[in-house]
């Protein structure tokens, strides 16, 4: 697996944190619940990134060696008004400038607690990029406007996903995502051969193995590289047109029933 730049993940970064105030300052109600994320508002989903975003700043700047209390976070001056997207803009332009920042001046080798175990501010900086990507989606989708994303940041999107995937099967004494044996693969449609964007996942008797390229698996996903990321984050239903499941599909199903963070 070969990462994108340091300061590619902190460009994108930035890039993602206008996006998400464009989406804020749209006009959309705030007050709007979010279709893939149901237990919260646009608003809510805004105040949850910005405030992983200043979480994750303090870690960095501060070399953190172990989590961050809650209580220890610094919020800012706002937003204090509900409802006021103005307030909330401003609120979230800060918390972008500040971790960015940090990421920025610390590079990508500072040794930074995480929940991962990859002692690394590198680790930060792409966490942080592909998760308000991925929350951008839920914000469009709130919205109802268009997303699009830059085809190497959503295939490291999924890189990312199953390297993470794969290490919380490891840790974890219930069923894998993947029984062992069984296989799927995941093949982006319209980019550049150079690019890749294929994927062949594995289950195994101790978690799940996957590599880049093309297969014969159990089951494949295929479509749009942006449709591709957004079904397999469970942003976008399997029977969308965007879409094309062939093979065993409940393979796939138990997959993202199974696959979490936690």
């Amino acid at each position: 697996m070969t990462l994108l730049a340091h300061d590619r993940y902190c460009g994108e970064l930035a890039h993602q944190v206008t996006q998400l105030r464009g989406v804020v300052t749209s006009g959309a109600d705030l007050s709007a619940k979010v279709p893939t994320c149901p237990d919260w508002t646009l608003e809510q989903l805004v105040l949850h990134m910005g405030g992983v975003l200043r979480w994750v700043e303090v870690l960095v700047r501060t070399r953190a060696q172990e989590d961050v209390p809650d209580e220890d976070i610094p919020r800012g001056d706002g937003p204090q008004t509900p409802g006021d997207a103005a307030e909330l803009d401003a609120w979230l332009a800060e918390a972008g400038e500040l971790v960015v920042g940090a990421l920025r001046e610390a590079g990508p080798d500072a040794k930074v607690w995480s929940w991962a175990g990859m002692l690394g501010s590198g680790f930060w900086a792409r966490r942080m990029a592909h998760e308000i990507t991925v929350h951008r989606a839920d914000a469009t989708l709130a919205a109802g406007l268009r997303y699009e994303v830059a085809p190497d940041i959503a295939a490291d999107a999924i890189d990312e996903w199953l390297q993470i995937v794969g290490l919380v099967a490891e840790r974890r004494e219930t069923e894998p995502p993947l029984a062992a044996g069984c296989s799927l693969h995941l093949h982006a449609t319209d980019v550049s051969p150079e690019l890749n964007a294929e994927w062949l996942v594995e289950g195994t008797e101790g978690g799940i193995t996957w590599r880049r390229g093309h297969a014969k698996a159990d089951v494949a996903l295929r479509g749009p590289l942006t449709s591709l990321l957004l079904a397999f984050y469970r942003r976008l239903s399997l029977d969308s047109p965007e879409v094309e499941v062939l093979g065993e599909r409940q393979v796939l199903e138990l997959w993202l029933e199974r696959a979490t963070f936690g």
